[in-house]
């Protein structure tokens, strides 16, 4: 079974420009993506180096019909069996509408899901776009070939134009792009079928419902030892000894008991209790015990 292809573009050069452009067909690869190599061994003969949607395949094309500024058609004679043309029409203004037309019969299984994939369809448009971007941004053809090919079709060529290459798998191949490709394809096809089952399972099984017992969480927050007056929580800052009034009694021992009293209001009493105080005067130079002072009693 055959696919055939029917893309249309329109380029701002003169018909003769886009013309002479397509006649160099060694040139295809720099605006063809998929194609590899084009070597014109005759006038109307042309070998063919291809990859496309990961398959590698080769061909020998005859030039079954070719008229300057018009149209050229081939057919392939071994190899990938293909045919069709490519016209060319001045709608004036120095511009041109380019018609391709193609049928192909895609071998394989990695050929037949990308002919499914529309995968040529996207080749053989992308190819006349890069073609137009080609040509207009050089504004002139890199060569020309204004030879005649005389032919009796008419029309489009199709593949029962290039029977001779049927059957003819010799150069045909698969890259290590193709195969991991269809490697791909079967691991999806695969993983849908067995999504589908488990969505099926799934709908087939009543639903269980598990109880899970809850385990209270013992509030380790420490208690609020805040004093309350009033019934309103009361801010209790550390006093220090800058806050308290001179005179007030002052515990200067940290809580220890002071042997000899409460303090006696002195800056001192604030860092040292009265009998370490009364320790330092007795070590002082010039100290004189009680009794042994002038006037003492």
């Amino acid at each position: 079974m055959s696919t055939r292809i029917e893309k249309q573009i329109m380029v701002n050069v003169p018909v003769s420009v886009a013309y002479n452009q397509w006649t160099q067909f060694e040139e295809f690869p720099h605006f063809m993506s998929g194609v590899k190599k084009v070597e014109q061994l005759t006038d109307d003969r042309l070998q063919w180096v291809a990859e496309i949607g990961g398959v590698k395949r080769e061909w020998e094309a005859k030039i079954v019909a070719q008229e300057p500024d018009r149209r050229v058609a081939w057919a392939a004679t071994e190899g990938a069996t293909n045919a069709g043309a490519v016209t060319f029409e001045d709608v004036g203004g120095g511009q041109t509408s380019i018609r391709l037309e193609l049928e192909y019969e895609p071998e394989g299984m990695i050929e037949k899901i990308g002919d499914r994939l529309n995968v040529v369809e996207k080749e053989a448009e992308g190819d006349l776009k890069r073609f137009k971007e080609f040509i207009e941004d050089e504004g002139y053809a890199t060569g020309a070939w204004r030879g005649s090919v005389a032919g009796d079709t008419l029309g489009s060529p199709t593949v029962t134009d290039a029977a001779a290459s049927r059957g003819d798998s010799g150069k045909a191949g698969i890259s290590g792009k193709a195969a991991a490709a269809g490697v791909g394809v079967a691991a999806a096809a695969a993983a849908g079928v067995a999504a589908a089952a488990g969505n099926k399972k799934s709908t087939d099984t009543e639903a269980t419902t598990v109880d899970v017992p809850v385990v209270p969480v013992e509030d380790t927050t420490p208690p609020d030892v805040t004093p309350v007056v009033g019934g309103a929580p009361v801010d209790v800052a550390p006093e220090t000894a800058s806050e308290r009034p001179l005179g007030e009694p002052f515990d200067q021992t940290n809580g220890l008991t002071d042997t000899t009293g409460d303090s006696d209001g002195l800056a001192a009493s604030d860092t040292r209790s009265a009998v370490e105080r009364d320790e330092d005067d007795r070590t002082a130079d010039g100290y004189m015990p009680p009794g042994s002072r002038p006037g003492a009693p």
